[in-house]
């Protein structure tokens, strides 16, 4: 799982069929300090998620899949949670 911020949505004139009637997402990632890190990624949504959103994504496919209430699906990440607050304890 990796914890990231929604910075825009992806529409598609085709989409598989399994993908029907869900959001498809962009989320940059994010290091615990809250700046980015690597390439965005795209991921479905899974708990009506919106730009600016910090947001937690399963990044692993079965998790992603049963997420979004879609098994056997080819889906590898899903916006799983809204992100009200990180705090880092040392």
């Amino acid at each position: 799982m990796l914890i990231g911020r929604v910075i825009g949505e992806v529409w598609a004139t085709q989409k598989q069929a399994s993908h029907e009637a869900r959001k498809c997402l962009y989320v940059q990632p994010l290091n615990l300090d809250g700046s980015e890190r690597g390439e965005p990624i795209l991921a479905l949504d899974a708990v009506d998620a919106g730009v600016g959103d910090r947001v937690l994504v399963a990044t692993e496919g079965f998790s992603a899949m049963t997420a979004v209430g879609r098994p056997n699906s080819p889906i590898d990440m899903a916006v799983v949670g809204v992100v009200d607050e990180v705090e880092v304890v040392e």
